[in-house]
C-alpha cells in the first residue's frame, strides 16, 4: 500500500488535527511577516486533504460540505489564514465537483486535483466593478480551439502560490457585464504582474495580492455552464458555509482561551467564582448560536444539493445569505467578550491567552462579500419572496 493510500485510511479529523498542529507552530510568524503559510499547506497536501471533496469515482473521498466545514473549523483554531486558504480552495473545487461532469476536460482536471493535490486559487474580483463578483469588465477571447484572457484582478487569493486559478470574465467582447463564464488556467498557462500588495489588518497569510492576469489556454478549459448558474448552485453556498466554518473556529479558539483563563483563576482562589466567569457563560451561549446557525445552513444545503431548482431559488439564496450575515456579525462580540474575560493577558501578544490575531482576522468576515451588499440583495428578494418561518425547515 502506498503512502497516499495509508494516509487516506485515517479519519479526516485525525489528519486535520495534524495539519492544525503544523499551522499553530507557524501562525504567529505567518501573521507577523504577512507570509504564505507554506508549512501548513504542505501538511494539507501530505495529508491528502486538498482532494477530499472529489467523488470517490474520480480519485477523491467524496467528503461533504459538513466534513469540510468541520476541518475549516479545526484548522482555524490554530491559524485562520491557513484555514481560509483551505476553505477558498474547496470553494473553487466545488465548482468542478458540482458542474464539471458535463465536460471531459473538467472531469479529468478534477481527478488530477485529487491525485496531485493541486491548490486552486480564485480570481473573481476586478478593478472597476466595486467588489461585485457577478459583473465583469474583462472578456474571454475565444479563437478556434484557444482562449485568451487579460484581467486586472484587484485580488487573487494566494495567486502567486496557486497551482491553477479559476477566473471569471464576460463570455465574449459583446456580452453584457453579468453574462459571465469561469475558466480554469493552469500555472504554466498564465503570467501574473503584481499591482497591489496584500498588507492587511488580518488574514495576512492569505497573500491575496492584486495582479494583472494574462492567460492563454485550450478553449475546452472554459466551463460550459454560465457563471450565474455556478455561482447560484455551488459557489454561493460553498462560500458562505465554509467561510462560516473558518469564522466559527476563530471564535471557538477565543472562547477556549477565555475558559482556560477562568479555570486558572479558579484554581488560584478555590471556592470563589472568578471574575469573568459570568461573561464566559455569555460568550459560550453566543458561540453555540453561531454553531447552530452553521449546522442549519449545512443541513439546508445538503437537502437541496441535488435539486437544481431549489439551489437556484430565492429561498435558498436568502437562507445562505443569512448564514453568512449571522456568522460574520456574531463572532466579533464573542471575541470582544473573550478579551474582557482575559483582560490584559488577552490584549498582550505572546501570552497563552493572546487574542489580537483572533480579533484582527475576525474583522475580515463582514468584508468578504460586503455584508451591506448581501443585505441589499436579500432585501430585494424579500420584496417578492415570503420568508419560511417554520422550525421544521
Amino acid at each position: 500500500m502506498n503512502v497516499a493510500a495509508q494516509v487516506q485510511l485515517e479519519s479526516l479529523d485525525v489528519r486535520a488535527a495534524r495539519v492544525a498542529e503544523v499551522a499553530r507552530q507557524h501562525a504567529d510568524a505567518v501573521d507577523a511577516e504577512g507570509r504564505f503559510p507554506a508549512e501548513a499547506v504542505a501538511a494539507m497536501k501530505a495529508e491528502r486533504l486538498l482532494g477530499i471533496q472529489v467523488p470517490v469515482s474520480e480519485g477523491g473521498e467524496g467528503a461533504s460540505f459538513s466534513d469540510i466545514a468541520e476541518l475549516c473549523s479545526v484548522i482555524s483554531q490554530a491559524c485562520a489564514s491557513s484555514s481560509m486558504i483551505f476553505a477558498m480552495h474547496h470553494i473553487k473545487l466545488s465548482s468542478l465537483v458540482e458542474h464539471g461532469f458535463q465536460s471531459p476536460w473538467h472531469m479529468a482536471f478534477m481527478a488530477r486535483v485529487a491525485r496531485e493535490q493541486l491548490l486552486l486559487g480564485s480570481a473573481t474580483t476586478e478593478g472597476g466593478i466595486g467588489g461585485n463578483l457577478r459583473n465583469s469588465i474583462c472578456a474571454i477571447e475565444i479563437d478556434g480551439d484557444r482562449c485568451r484572457l487579460e484581467k486586472d484582478a484587484t485580488v487573487i487569493s494566494y495567486g502567486a502560490q496557486s497551482d491553477a486559478i479559476l477566473i471569471t470574465s464576460r463570455a465574449g467582447k459583446d456580452a453584457a457585464p453579468s453574462d459571465q463564464v469561469m475558466t480554469v488556467f493552469l500555472k504554466d498557462q498564465y503570467t501574473l504582474e503584481r499591482t497591489h500588495v496584500w498588507d492587511t489588518l488580518g488574514m495576512r497569510g492569505t497573500c491575496s495580492d492584486g495582479f494583472l492576469f494574462r492567460g492563454e489556454a485550450p478553449a475546452e478549459q472554459v466551463f460550459p455552464q454560465p457563471f450565474a448558474e455556478i455561482a447560484a448552485q455551488s459557489m454561493l453556498a460553498a462560500s458562505h458555509l465554509l467561510w462560516s466554518g473558518v469564522w466559527y473556529g476563530i471564535a471557538a479558539d477565543a472562547v477556549a482561551k477565555a475558559q482556560a483563563f477562568v479555570r486558572a483563576a479558579a484554581r488560584k482562589s478555590p471556592g470563589q467564582t472568578p471574575p469573568g466567569a459570568v461573561r464566559l457563560a455569555e460568550i459560550s451561549a453566543q458561540l453555540q448560536m453561531v454553531k447552530s446557525n452553521v449546522i442549519a445552513g449545512l443541513k439546508t444545503y445538503e437537502e437541496a444539493r441535488h435539486d437544481g431548482e431549489k439551489l437556484s431559488s430565492m429561498a435558498f439564496a436568502v437562507a445562505m445569505n443569512n448564514v453568512k450575515i449571522c456568522s460574520s456579525e456574531m463572532i466579533l462580540p464573542i471575541i470582544n467578550g473573550a478579551m474582557l474575560v482575559c483582560g490584559i493577558m488577552g490584549y498582550k501578544n505572546k501570552t497563552p491567552f493572546s487574542l489580537g490575531r483572533n480579533l484582527r482576522d475576525a474583522h475580515s468576515a463582514q468584508l468578504m462579500i460586503s455584508n451591506d451588499r448581501i443585505y441589499g440583495n436579500t432585501s430585494s428578494m424579500l420584496l417578492v419572496h415570503k420568508q419560511d418561518t417554520s422550525l421544521l425547515g
